[in-house]
Parts: C-alpha cells; structure tokens; sequence
C-alpha cells in the first residue's frame, strides 16, 4: 500500500510516497480503507520539528474516515465493511490505516466520508473548549484564536449556539476575517492588536473566556484580556514558545483561571471519557447545529502541497487528503 512519510525534519519536500507492508490489526485495533485523512498543524509540527515523534521515519496524520478493512481479537461493536472515522496517533496518511477501537466511530448519519473526515480532532476539541473545559454560560462573552481556522470556525458556531453575548476572533491576517464572520462570530480582530480590541469592543471589562491554541506571548495578552472571574483554555503552542508559567500573582488579583486541552492526550489517558465527549459532539453536526467548511483537498501523492498552503497561514477551514489520486 501506499503511505507517506518522512526520514528527516525539514520543509514540506522531506514528505515522500513510500510503499509499504499492508497492515493487520492487532488486539482492539481495526483497519480502514481509507477515503480521507485529516490534515492538522500537529502533523507540521511533527514533520519540521519533531512534535510526537517517537522515531524516525515517521508517518503523520491524526484522523481518517473510510471503511473498516478487518477488525482484531476482542473488538465488539464494529465490523468489516462499516463506514467509520477514527482518531489515531498517528498514521492516518496512509491508504490502510489502524486504528484502537475505542477512538472508532461509525460514520455520523447524513454524512458523506470527506466531510465525516474533519470530525475526529475538530469537533471533540471545539465542544470541550466551549462547553466541558472553557463552561460557557449563556450572555458569557468568548475570545477566540485562529478563528478563521477548523477548530476555531466550529468554536465560533458552537459559542453562538450556546447563548454567548458576543463571539469575537484573532485571525492572522485581514484577509481571514471574511471567513470567520461567516461562523458565528460577531467581530475579528487581528492578532497583533487584538488585547486592545478586546477592551475596546467590551468597554474595558474584557471578555469572559479566551480559547488559545498559540501560547506565547499571545496566551500573556490573553490573560490581559480576562474580565474578573475569566477564564482561559490553552491547547496548543503553535508559536513554539518555551512552555508558559502562569503564576498566583497574575490569577489571585482577579479571580481569573487557566485550563488546558489535547484531545490526543485524553485518547490515552481517559478513552472513554474522548469517545462520550465525540459522541454529543458529532450530534452538533447530525442536527444542523454546525457545519464542517472543507476548504481544500488534495491526492495523498501532494502531502506537500496541503502542508504548503498550511504552512503558508493562509489556509482556512479544513484540509483534508483524498486517498484515490
């Protein structure tokens, strides 16, 4: 079968086709025929710097939707020839994939494979940010990171759908803005002014919730842009910035709290608790509550190509690979 991988960290060039031993499932694991596999700016940083890499070479991708090709011992519930989508560790650039079970889900009804294909990591983490970790409460104001991109176009919606007061976005770049507003938000801003648009568009009083995937410097203004009792969520560290120490100084003035999210962390730590999570929120897809906007696609051959134009921070909504050339 065909996979991609890479030998060595470096630019997109260092991902190659390569030919492969077809897999087989072991012990709670399944293995889809592919259709569609998710591209995810963890998958960047694992090719350019070693994020998650165990060792090389190494195959990327974290989600995949297509049909199960064989299950192993003690996998109840599924079966050869289901329409799944799956959250892997990695692997999912390829055109056989496995999977553990308990990260398996049968294909959401009314959902085609290529849409199905943006549910595994974009969903979970948007739900958990609005509701489970970030609590939003119905007249609450949330901030929004990448706002433009696949976790923040369905965080925009799902804060919308839970009542917010207001639903403001960081995009990084003005040209992004047009998407965002499209997805439930009601102001963006841009990342290099956005703590003083904050306290402009709420009077001073700041926002309620702050949902960062960059860290950095940026989590720092973030927290500057908290009301009194805010909160924010990290989850992630796109600016590869040395991790960030909030201290009791910077929380006790003003009631604020800070919280932290991976949905592939909680893969392994508490499965059960990812896959409940998946469930109520692939049903915000099932009854109209979202939408997955898929902005572009490419044949599993141009790996490069989808890391290219994400790479290039001008990519929005979801990309995906299409297995078939």
């Amino acid at each position: 079968m065909r996979a991609v991988e890479f030998q060595e960290y470096g630019d997109p060039e260092v991902l190659k086709v390569v030919q492969v031993e077809t897999p087989e499932p072991g012990p709670g694991e399944v293995t889809v025929d592919a259709a569609y596999a998710g591209v995810n700016f963890a998958d960047l940083k694992a090719r350019a710097a070693g994020y998650r890499v165990e060792s090389l070479p190494f195959r990327p991708g974290l989600e995949v939707s297509g049909r199960i090709r064989a299950v192993g011992h003690g996998v109840e519930g599924l079966r050869p020839g289901q329409d799944v989508v799956a959250l892997v560790n990695h692997g999912a650039y390829a055109e056989v994939v496995v999977a553990q079970a308990a990260t398996v889900f049968p294909l959401p009804e009314g959902l085609d494979p290529r849409t199905a294909a943006a549910l595994p990591t974009v969903l979970p983490t948007a739900h958990a940010l609005i509701h489970e970790v970030g609590r939003l409460r119905a007249g609450e104001s949330v901030l929004v990171h990448g706002a433009a991109g696949g976790v923040g176009t369905v965080a925009g919606q799902l804060a919308r759908a839970a009542g917010a007061g207001a639903v403001y976005g960081v995009v990084s770049s003005p040209a992004k803005a047009g998407h965002a507003l499209k997805h439930g938000y009601d102001e963006v801003f841009t990342a290099d002014t956005f703590s003083d648009d904050v306290r402009r568009a709420t009077d001073g009083r700041g926002v309620d919730l702050v949902l960062d995937p960059v860290g950095g410097d940026t989590l720092r203004r973030g927290l500057d842009a908290l009301a009194v009792f805010g909160r924010l969520v990290s989850f992630g560290n796109a600016s590869g910035a040395e991790p960030w120490h909030v201290g009791q100084p910077e929380l006790y003035t003003q009631g604020r709290s800070v919280a932290g999210l991976s949905v592939l962390a909680l893969a392994q730590s508490a499965p059960e608790a990812l896959r409940a999570l998946s469930e109520r929120a692939f049903r915000t897809v099932t009854d109209g509550t979202v939408s997955l906007p898929v902005t572009a696609e490419f044949p599993l051959s141009d790996a490069a190509g989808a890391h290219r134009l994400m790479g290039g921070r001008t990519s929005m909504g979801k990309l995906l690979l299409r297995t078939a050339d």
